[in-house]
Formats: C-alpha cells, structure tokens, sequence
C-alpha cells in the first residue's frame, strides 16, 4: 500500500510540475525599481545570500516571486537532484529541506533560514521599500 501511494503522489507531480512552471512564468511580478546608487548598494548586499529551491515546490515559488518582486539579484540553486547544491545544504543547513536561504553575514557567520513565510519576511524587511540596510 505504501509504495502505491508513493507512486501516487510522484504521477500527481509529474502532472501537476509543468502547469506550477507554466503559471511562475505567466505571472512573475514586476521587480521593484530603485536609483542606480541604491540598486547597486543591494546587488552588492545580495550578493551573499543564496535560494536553494526545488523548481516546482510551492513554497519555493513563494520565495522566488518575493525575490523577484523586491527586484534582487540573489543566487538561485537547484538542490532538487544530486550534484553540490543538494550536498552543500544538507551538510551545512542540516537537513534537505527547501525553500532554504544561506545567508553569509559580513563577520564570517552563515546562517540556513528554512520557511518560505520567514525568507519572504527578511526579504521585504531588508530590502523592501520601507527596509534600509539593518547589517543583517
């Protein structure tokens, strides 16, 4: 019984993936648009920040349209099949789990946030309209 609801939920998937993709690119949203100076000053701070996502998880989308809305240049890695990004965030963030934001803070500490409604959160705090450079 397990391994046909196993197979179950992978053909539900292998259904569903294309329509999710289908729908992310229909509708991404229009990035946020700053000065120059400003947007420079953010590429530079994105820079150390990195989305492990799976391409078609939910919550990935979710954080990759914030990601696109706040008009980021933020590093996206595919962890969803075997290779380095899918090691590195097991070994390093402690469990294959995503959406997974690495954050590499200015004083040499890495931190692993889990929680698309958490990366959301930090994204639009830091580089939202009314967020400014909190030394995160």
């Amino acid at each position: 019984m397990r391994i046909l609801i196993r197979y179950f939920f992978r053909a539900l998937r292998a259904v569903l993936t294309p329509f999710l993709l289908l729908g992310d690119k229909l509708t991404t949203p229009k990035g946020m648009e700053r000065e120059p100076a400003e947007q420079a000053r953010v590429d530079a701070e994105t820079r150390d920040l990195a989305l492990y996502q799976f391409p078609a998880c939910p919550f990935c989308i979710k954080s990759r349209r914030a990601i696109q809305r706040l008009g980021l240049n933020i590093e996206l890695r595919n962890a969803q099949h075997e290779g380095d990004h899918r090691d590195a965030l097991l070994k390093n963030g402690g469990k294959l789990q995503v959406p997974c934001l690495r954050i590499a803070h200015p004083d040499g500490r890495v931190e692993w946030m889990y929680e698309s409604a958490d990366i959301v959160r930090y994204l639009e705090d830091r580089f939202g309209s009314t967020g400014r450079n909190s030394g995160h």
